[in-house]
C-alpha cells in the first residue's frame, strides 16, 4: 500500500521534530566542548566492511543486516552501526596522518532487520563518538563521563552506568576455554543460538537474553575472572578515573556487548523507564578494529546512543523541550488590492532576518488574526486598502493588543528595532 510506511520505520512530524532538533543541538554543543569534530559517512557501505569489522558471529551480521547487490553486482549493506564506517573513513581519508588522538562524532540513521517494539525500530538513529590513537584509561573515563554529562544536561534521571572489561585476545583464549568447559555439560539447556555460539564465540552466551540461557549461565566464568595483568591494571585505572569524577557506576562482570570488536573496557547505560529494552546506549574500547579493517595497530574507543530511546525516555520522564518558536511577524491583508504589496513586504521582512508569513487561503480579516495568534506571531502587520492609500499599515503587538500606524516604507526598520 503506497500510503503506509514500511514496518519498523517512523515519520518524524512537526511537533515532534523540534524534540529532535533540540537533542541534536545539545549533542553538537557538548561535542564541541569535549573537542569532537563531526564526520558524516555514507548510508551504505561494502558488505565486507561489516563482516570484518562487526564480526560474522554477531546477531547483526547473522540476522539483521539489510544487504543487497547493486547493479554492478557489488554486495552493499545499509549501515547497521556507525563505528566500522568511521574506521573506514579514518583509514581511507588518512585521518591518522593528523594530530592524535582523533576525536569524531556522528549522528544519523542506521538499519537493522529486527522485531519492532517500543524504542526499537528497523530504521533508527544513533549519536556516536569515536576516539582513535590513545590507550590512556583516562580517555575511557572521559567518553563515559561525556555520555552521562549529556544525559544530565537533558534532565534525564534514574540512569545506571554499567562497566566491565572484556580483556584482550590473550584473555579471550583463557575465557573461551573456561566457558566451553563450563557450558559443555549444559549445552542441552541453551537456546539454539547459544549452542551455535559455543564453538564460534562462547563469550556471547553471557550476553544472551533468553531466560534458559541466563539460568544455565549462573556461576559461569566471567571476563573479569580471566583478565591478564595488563588488562586488569587498565580496568583499575579506568575505575580510578571514574572515581575522580565522582561518577557512579556498577561493575557488571556479565556485560560483554553485542559486537565482536570490543577489547578492554565495555560499558552500557541503562534506564528503567522504557520497558524491557532498557539500554539507551553503550560502547567500549576496540584496540584491534582499525587493524582488522586493514590499518596499522591503533587503539580506539567510542560509544553510540539510541536517539529514539533518548527522546522516548525524555517523554516518559516528563521532560519539556523548547517548541517551535513563534513567528516574528504575520502579514494580514484586508482586500485583494493589498496582496501584492503585502507579498513584497513579506520578503523584505525575511531579508532583514525576521521570520514572517502571510495568508494564502483567502481567509477573512478576523480569521487571519486568529491564525496569527495561533502561530505565535509577536506582531501582525495589517495592510488595508485605505491605509495603503495613505502610505501606512497598522502594526499590532499581539501580546498587548496595542497597535499604531507606521509608514509603509519604514515597517521593516520599525519591527527590527522592536525585536531588539
Amino acid at each position: 500500500m503506497l500510503t503506509t510506511r514500511p514496518r519498523g520505520t517512523n515519520d518524524i512530524l512537526p511537533g515532534d521534530v523540534e524534540k529532535w532538533q533540540y537533542l541534536e543541538g545539545q549533542i553538537c554543543r557538548i561535542c564541541s566542548e569535549y573537542g569532537f569534530s563531526e564526520i558524516r559517512t555514507p548510508i551504505f557501505e561494502h558488505t565486507e566492511l561489516f563482516l570484518r569489522g562487526v564480526g560474522d558471529t554477531t546477531d547483526i551480521v547473522e540476522k539483521e543486516m539489510y544487504t543487497f547487490n547493486d547493479r554492478g553486482e557489488r554486495s552493499i549493506t545499509l549501515r547497521p552501526e556507525g563505528t566500522a564506517p568511521v574506521v573506514r573513513a579514518y583509514l581511507e581519508d588518512r585521518l591518522y596522518a593528523g594530530p592524535q588522538p582523533v576525536k569524531l562524532f556522528y549522528t544519523g540513521p542506521m538499519f537493522r532487520y529486527d522485531r519492532p517494539q517500543s524504542g526499537r525500530f528497523r530504521q533508527f538513529h544513533q549519536f556516536g563518538v569515536e576516539v582513535f590513537g590513545s590507550h590512556d584509561p583516562a580517555v575511557d573515563a572521559e567518553v563515559m563521563a561525556m555520555a552521562m554529562d549529556l544525559f544530565a544536561r537533558l534532565g534525564l534521571r534514574n540512569l545506571e552506568l554499567r562497566v566491565n572489561s572484556v580483556g584482550c585476545p590473550a584473555c579471550r583464549i583463557v575465557l573461551r576455554r573456561r566457558l566451553q568447559d563450563f557450558f559443555r555439560p549444559r549445552l542441552d539447556n541453551l537456546c539454539k543460538n547459544c549452542r551455535d555460539r559455543f564453538e564460534k564465540n562462547p563469550m556471547r552466551i553471557l550476553d544472551c537474553k533468553e531466560k534458559r540461557c541466563k539460568e544455565a549461565g549462573a556461576g559461569a566464568p566471567t571476563t573479569i575472572d580471566c583478565l591478564c595483568d595488563g588488562c586488569a591494571g587498565h580496568f583499575e585505572q579506568v575505575k580510578k578515573h571514574l572515581d575522580l569524577l565522582n561518577l557512579s557506576y556498577i561493575v557488571d562482570s556479565c556485560l560483554v556487548r553485542g559486537l565482536d570488536y570490543y577489547t578492554h573496557t565495555a560499558f552500557e547505560i541503562m534506564a528503567s523507564d522504557i520497558g524491557a529494552q532498557s539500554s539507551i546506549g553503550g560502547g567500549g574500547r576496540y584496540n584491534r578494529l582499525v587493524e582488522t579493517c586493514g590499518g596499522p595497530p591503533t587503539p580506539g574507543i567510542g560509544y553510540a546512543l539510541g536517539m529514539e530511546r533518548i527522546i522516548l525516555l525524555m517523554e516518559r520522564q516528563g521532560i519539556e523541550t523548547p517548541g517551535t518558536p513563534g513567528k516574528d511577524v504575520f502579514v494580514v491583508t484586508a482586500g485583494q488590492a493589498t496582496s501584492t504589496e503585502a507579498f513584497k513586504l513579506l520578503f523584505g521582512l525575511r531579508s532583514a532576518g525576521l521570520s514572517a508569513d502571510k495568508d494564502y487561503m483567502n481567509r477573512s480579516l478576523k480569521a487571519q488574526m486568529k491564525y496569527a495568534a495561533k502561530a505565535g506571531a509577536r506582531f501582525a502587520v495589517i495592510v488595508g486598502e485605505e491605509e495603503l492609500k495613505q502610505g501606512v499599515a497598522l502594526v499590532r503587538d499581539m501580546s498587548t493588543g496595542a497597535q499604531e500606524a507606521v509608514v509603509f516604507g519604514g515597517i521593516v526598520e520599525y519591527l527590527c528595532l522592536k525585536q531588539l
